[in-house]
């Protein structure tokens, strides 16, 4: 078999890998319970916001750390840190999305997925996406 031939065939190879991790990390939503059971690993939960509970945020202590509840799908409710600043009206919105990974009692988020409401929108909402990178 010719070196080119088996060049292209490991780049198809990888190309297919790549495909296929990122379709399977991208995929579906979790609960709490889930995220709890495989500490660690990275997930996104889908739920709202407990607004019954406070919402910590002090950027003269840190500014890179906010704290509030979330309950997801299921009924679950945890704590969640999230590492940014707090999102600008981030208590109004209808449905939150976090991406992150459990760190003992603490689901630690880097991405905060936002739905709110909007007058300019013929659905009556819009998404709106808040990542720490």
């Amino acid at each position: 078999m010719k070196k080119s031939y088996i060049f292209l065939f490991a780049i198809l190879a990888v190309a297919v890998g790549i495909i296929y991790w990122s379709v399977s990390n991208a995929g579906a939503f979790a609960s709490f319970a889930e995220a709890r059971k495989a500490e660690g690993k990275e997930f996104q939960v889908a739920g709202v916001l407990n607004k019954d509970k406070d919402m910590i945020y002090d950027p003269t202590v840190n500014t890179d750390l906010f704290t509030f509840y979330m309950i997801d799908k299921e009924g679950n409710e945890q704590k969640v840190n999230y590492k940014g600043s707090k999102p600008q009206d981030f208590e109004k919105s209808e449905e939150v999305v976090i991406h992150g990974k459990m760190d003992g009692d603490v689901f630690v988020a880097h991405k905060i997925l936002m739905k709110c409401p909007s007058k300019y929108n013929d659905t009556g909402s819009e998404y709106k996406e808040v990542s720490m990178n």
